[in-house]
């Protein structure tokens, strides 16, 4: 049986286009690096802003504003290959009650069951999904329902090692070739969208959901509350919402109530 990561999905598979119900998890992130909360434009690490140096503290203010999950990424791990803010996590995962998924530096089982076992609810996998997709189905098929593919595609094509090689690889085709399993979800990132407050990439987000039947979480690009309600109306389950959050261009509050958001929060 598939997880439902966010309310948007409903027993036996996807909203078609159509349907006229929008609600969709808005799911704040939490970028890691060097132990501060940082984001990136583009995933490019010469072009980082912090903001803040307390990341249990940031997630702390999520929860508070409603957040009913928070969406945890490691980018020293996605670039070494291991995970690098351990302290910093594990931080988050005492100090909140709400569910986290992380991703970035996730290579091994060993890595897996460490985060699992520490309190991390869903674990994402994107480079080792792409390096070794054997791997990934038996790693699927061990671990059902607490594992998200990480899709993040550069001009359509699957980019690894915290976003610094792409591949010749189809995004929509490797998302394809896992869909027959038991996952929590796919988080689709446009690369080119992530960081720059210029909107989602809609069309390709749209046709990515309508062709899986494992839910899908869209990231990148969300500037305002009408790209919010717009993702909302796409046959998606949730978004993740960054720099958006971060500039204080909305509040959580509001984000949630204007996608629908009706995740039960403690």
């Amino acid at each position: 049986m598939r997880a439902d990561p966010g309310t948007a999905r409903v027993q036996g598979g996807s909203r078609s286009a159509e349907d006229s119900v929008k609600f969709m998890q808005v799911i704040p992130a939490i970028d890691l690096r060097g132990g501060f909360c940082v984001r990136l434009r583009q995933g490019d690490y010469a072009q980082e802003t912090v903001f803040g140096d307390d990341p249990a503290a940031m997630a702390a203010t999520w929860a508070s504003e409603g957040a009913g999950r928070i969406h945890l990424v490691d980018l020293d791990g996605a670039k070494e290959g291991r995970p690098v803010n351990v302290k910093a996590v594990r931080s988050i995962l005492r100090t909140v009650a709400i569910p986290c998924q992380l991703g970035g530096g996730v290579r091994d089982e060993a890595t897996i069951a460490a985060w699992l076992d520490a309190g991390v609810e869903r674990v994402i996998v994107g480079t080792q999904a792409l390096k070794d997709p054997p791997w990934f189905r038996s790693m699927s098929m061990r671990y059902p329902g607490r594992l998200i593919l990480g899709l993040d595609a550069k001009d359509g094509r699957v980019a690894a090692g915290g976003w610094l090689d792409v591949s010749t690889v189809d995004a929509v085709t490797l998302a394809d070739r896992f869909d027959d399993l038991p996952l929590a979800g796919v988080v689709y990132t446009d690369i080119a969208k992530d960081g720059m407050l210029e909107g989602p990439n809609y069309a390709a987000t749209e046709a990515l959901a309508l062709r899986l039947k494992t839910p899908v979480i869209a990231s990148g690009g969300v500037s305002s509350l009408d790209d919010l309600e717009r993702l909302a109306s796409l046959p998606i389950a949730g978004c993740i919402v960054g720099r958006a959050l971060y500039d204080r261009r909305f509040r959580l509050d509001e984000a949630r109530e204007r996608a629908g958001d009706r995740t039960p929060t403690p």
